[in-house]
């Protein structure tokens, strides 16, 4: 009769074990349950700068007028300023322009500094810098890139986004 009673105390002391185990584990999360608050507190006022430098479908037509005055502003003569198709992503949207510009060495290094000095997140890809095929003006260089904006999608876009992606899920 005692027999069966000693089984189950030991089964209630395994028990007992892994119980303490768990509890030791949520304590611990408990503990640091405020700092994890703080942290993530801090990473969402990071994530809302960040989306400040994205400019809205509004400003867009502004940003490509910068991207064109940085250029002219240093004295490079456009070949090419050509906006590419919209790509959309989960929360952004992103813009490619195809760029050739000619002008002088120091100038293409000043143009793309104040690319990169924008109020707004633009990126130059596939930079290829060579010699002008302009003959008349020795000295000049060519500078072909891709330059990438970024917008984020107003909340009537995600919807849409989502909404058509539900139907490719369920195919």
């Amino acid at each position: 009769m005692l027999k069966d009673f000693d089984e189950e105390l030991e089964v209630e002391r395994q028990k007992e074990a892994t119980l303490k185990t768990e509890y030791q584990t949520k304590l611990q999360k408990a503990v640091s349950l405020d700092e994890l608050k703080k942290q993530r507190e801090q990473v969402m006022q990071y994530v809302n700068l960040l989306e400040k430098q994205l400019p809205s479908k509004a400003e867009m037509d502004a940003l490509l007028s910068d991207i064109n005055q940085a250029g002219l502003g240093r004295s490079l003569q456009f070949e090419l300023f050509r906006p590419g198709q919209l790509s959309v992503k989960d929360y952004y949207a992103e813009l490619p322009i195809a760029v050739k510009v000619t002008g002088r060495y120091h100038d293409i290094g000043a143009f793309t500094a104040d690319i990169a000095n924008l109020s707004r997140i633009v990126t130059l890809n596939n930079l290829s810098v060579g010699p002008s095929a302009d003959k008349d003006k020795p000295g000049t260089l060519l500078l072909e890139a891709t330059a990438k904006t970024f917008r984020y999608l107003d909340p009537e876009e995600i919807a849409a986004q989502r909404k058509a992606a539900k139907p490719k899920a369920t195919k």
